[in-house]
């Protein structure tokens, strides 16, 4: 078997195999792999920001194993083109279109390369749009969806569906995803979609929702109207930002639905399409419980993400032509079972000392914080919510003298369950790769890997891919003899005007559209603009050339 990482033989298995049968097994490991079909569907899973630690002590708390421990099968590097640490966008942008990036760059080439091993990216490249595997599975011919409990234009879920220079472009990231024609979406966001006067609002007054109902979707803003959905192409806006954290939704959003739910009926839904689907799913708020250093949260979100990896899983099993990877973008906080508390006592401490202090929980830190007034008159029944029952009066005093109440809670009940953590940040160790289906990566790879591998299993090269949907509209124009100018009357939407002869064309960024005279052409890809350049499909040119 072939991998783009190094693939990796446990030290058990080298230990129990001579170099004769050792070959032997090489051998008929690679007979199996030529016995094996097509790889039809994949579905490509990211729990963001889940160090190790937190997915043993989800696993501790459960009781039981995680869906995901049988999918365990190597693990991946992570780090940045420019840190050792990445940032979620970066992250993101690695695993979807096989690009190492910077800080905030969404589905764009880095500007600066410095971590070892790299090749520098020339500098007239510098956030060029990079072709990503949802798009490349939708050139093939595949149905495809995004689903995330974060707003779905947050910067993982972008990552696989837009190119933008910074991941806080919500409207333009929203539009992009708009004209991607993704079949299904689920998650929050709607803010984004709408004119308005809110931070993610749009200034440019373009109703993207009014967009998306004429391009056939079924708009559905509850766990009702999704599960009672028939439609083949679904928006899912369930809320304006970002869901309710699962252990939360209960009490203060019952209306959503969960990421399982979600999971199972994008599956439910891609997969009446013949020639099969790619799904992309974000577990997005164990990062955001992380930074808080909010050991209940992180559990809720794992847990929550597990169940959703479970749907996936039994959809797979059935089948012989589905390929799930699950893995993590980055670690967070450094979260360890262990701290000083039990420098000395961890030889006799037990799974209990670490674990019954969280289920007292009700809510998460956000859950909790939200029930809390504004004269904190009910601090102390919000301590409960969050586990914290039966308070000493030395941590009686250090609520009632916080001015960080979010830190001092979480500071109270990770020193109750002897939890240790390093940052309120990113960190850069391996995480854990796992993976089910036909051809499953094992060993130790690159994050870029992930998405050779994913292309190569749909049946598609991301080196043609960007070839074929990412060229520079001067360059290619000019190379024709036509003559182009920018239309920037309105500041939100530039316009990329083209010109030759008799012949107008317009290209609106963001959006996959050309217009010339009064008929619109859809393209097989975006507009991007990007360093004060155009990126457009070759088709563009091509049709351009064929129209004037």
């Amino acid at each position: 078997m072939k991998n783009i990482g190094q693939k990796i033989i446990s030290f058990a298995l080298i230990g129990s195999l001579t170099a004769g049968s050792f070959a032997f097994a090489a051998r008929e490991e690679a007979k199996q792999e030529k016995k094996q079909k097509p790889i039809k569907n994949v579905i490509m899973m990211v729990m963001d920001g889940a160090s190790a630690g937190a997915t043993t002590l989800a696993r501790w708390y459960k009781g039981e194993p995680l869906a995901l421990d049988e999918m365990a099968s190597g693990a991946v590097r992570t780090y940045s083109a420019e840190s050792a640490i990445t940032d979620s966008a970066p992250a993101a942008t690695a695993m979807a279109t096989g690009f190492k990036s910077n800080d905030k760059y969404i589905g764009v080439l880095p500007s600066v390369v410095n971590s070892p091993g790299l090749q520098p990216i020339p500098k007239e490249q510098a956030l060029k749009p990079a072709a990503n595997v949802l798009e490349g599975a939708e050139l093939v011919g595949k149905s495809t969806g995004i689903i995330a409990t974060a707003a779905i234009q947050h910067a993982t879920p972008a990552g696989f569906s837009a190119h933008v220079p910074h991941r806080n472009m919500f409207p333009d990231i929203a539009e992009q995803q708009v004209y991607q024609n993704i079949e299904v979406v689920l998650g929050g966001g709607k803010e984004a979609l709408l004119p308005g006067n809110g931070k993610n609002n749009r200034k440019d007054n373009e109703n993207m929702l009014e967009v998306i109902k004429k391009k056939g979707y079924d708009i559905v803003e509850t766990r009702e109207e999704l599960l009672r959905s028939k439609s083949n192409k679904i928006w899912g806006v369930f809320a304006d930002d970002a869901l309710a954290q699962d252990m939360n939704r209960p009490y203060i959003r019952p209306n959503e639905p969960t990421l399982a739910e979600m999971t199972k009926k994008a599956i439910d839904t891609l997969s009446k399409d013949k020639d099969g689907f790619f799904l992309f799913v974000e577990g997005s708020q164990v990062d955001w419980a992380a930074h808080a250093n909010d050991p209940v949260g992180i559990i809720s979100e794992v847990l929550a993400f597990d169940k959703a990896v479970k749907e996936a899983l039994s959809f797979a099993k059935k089948r012989n032509d589905t390929l799930v990877i699950a893995v993590t973008d980055h670690g967070n906080s450094g979260i360890t079972i262990g701290n000083r508390n039990t420098d000395q006592s961890y030889p006799e401490t037990p799974v209990s000392a670490y674990i019954d202090p969280l289920k007292k929980a009700k809510m998460t830190l956000d859950g909790a914080m939200s029930q809390l007034k504004a004269d904190k008159s009910n601090l102390e029944e919000v301590a409960r919510l969050y586990g914290l029952d039966s308070l000493t009066a030395e941590e009686k005093k250090r609520l009632s003298e916080s001015t960080n109440l979010r830190k001092t809670f979480s500071e109270l009940l990770a020193a109750r369950a002897n939890l240790g953590f390093t940052t309120g940040g990113h960190t850069g160790e391996d995480v854990f790769l796992y993976a089910y289906g036909p051809n499953r990566p094992i060993g130790t790879f690159e994050n870029t890997d992930l998405a050779h591998i994913m292309a190569k299993a749909m049946g598609f090269d991301l080196k043609d891919l960007n070839k074929r949907l990412f060229v520079n509209a001067e360059k290619e124009f000019e190379a024709i003899g036509a003559t182009i100018t920018i239309d920037q009357t309105n500041a939100q939407n530039p316009v990329l005007i083209v010109k030759k002869g008799n012949t107008t064309a317009k290209l609106p960024v963001n959006k996959n559209i050309m217009t010339v005279g009064n008929k619109t052409y859809e393209l097989e890809g975006l507009v991007v603009y990007s360093a004060d350049q155009f990126w457009v499909p070759k088709q563009a040119i091509k049709l351009f050339k064929k129209i004037q």
